[in-house]
């Protein structure tokens, strides 16, 4: 029996492509984005690959929508768990540049949801007994460049949570995947930002392109798919795309 997953940040970028990939490995899906035109065109994609799947609009940083897509999760079977690869980055401004609403659009996306998704799942997962938790990372958690400042706190916050539930309800594997430097939408952004971070921004993502060190959000995908049947060894740890 095929087993269910519910995945965030579906629409676009890495989490298009993870939809694919767990879909050709088999996965049953429930996938989320914030936007439905393009949410639904996923799901067509990924029905076309011979798997159930359902789709739930809406930040999964509201309590009802990580509840629904539990639900509906459940009403799929054998509810395996979730990978969380939503997420806001909002370059440019320096920290204290950025406005409110924005912060706290990067802490809804990245953390917030993180923690919804948590709190609706780990119960069943735990009444089996097993499950997986994936939370997709960032290198920015660890550094402080100007103009991603918001975006760093909330990675190095949900990082934190994915250690913390780790070590809070072993049963359940959760771990943390840091894709590596990945050409999307985020990467554009950056390359293109304005504000008092700019300078450095450019600097630094228009060089990934310009040295050739990114990845396609296939290559992202494929390898964190290969990574799941040991997920195990990474429990409480963080993985990267060389690991596969």
């Amino acid at each position: 029996m095929s087993k269910a997953l519910i995945l965030t940040g579906a629409s676009r970028g890495i989490g298009r492509a993870l939809a694919l990939e767990l879909a050709r490995a088999g996965y049953d899906l429930v996938l989320n984005a914030r936007r439905e035109a393009p949410l639904l065109s996923v799901l067509e994609e990924v029905r076309s690959l011979g798997v159930r799947a359902e789709a739930v609009a809406g930040s999964a940083g509201k309590g009802e929508v990580a509840e629904a897509l539990v639900e509906r999760a459940l009403s799929l079977g054998n509810f395996l768990g979730y990978i969380h690869n939503a997420g806001v980055l909002h370059p440019g401004p320096l920290l204290y540049e950025l406005a409110e609403s924005l912060f706290l659009e990067v802490l809804e996306a990245n953390l917030l949801a993180g923690y919804q998704l948590a709190r609706f799942a780990y119960p069943h997962l735990l009444q089996k007994g097993e499950g997986l938790a994936v939370y997709l990372g960032s290198g920015a958690a660890e550094s402080n460049l100007p103009g991603i400042g918001a975006y760093g706190v909330a990675k190095a916050a949900e990082e934190h949570l994915a250690r913390q539930l780790a070590a809070e309800a072993p049963e359940v594997t959760c771990f943390v995947y840091r894709p590596g430097v990945v050409e999307t939408d985020m990467q554009r952004a950056a390359r293109e930002a304005q504000g008092g971070g700019a300078p450095v921004l450019h600097r630094v993502f228009r060089g990934y392109r310009e040295e050739g060190r990114l990845l396609t959000p296939e290559e992202a995908a494929r390898a964190l798919v290969r990574l799941l049947p040991r997920a195990r060894a990474f429990h409480g740890r963080i993985a990267t795309w060389r690991d596969a």
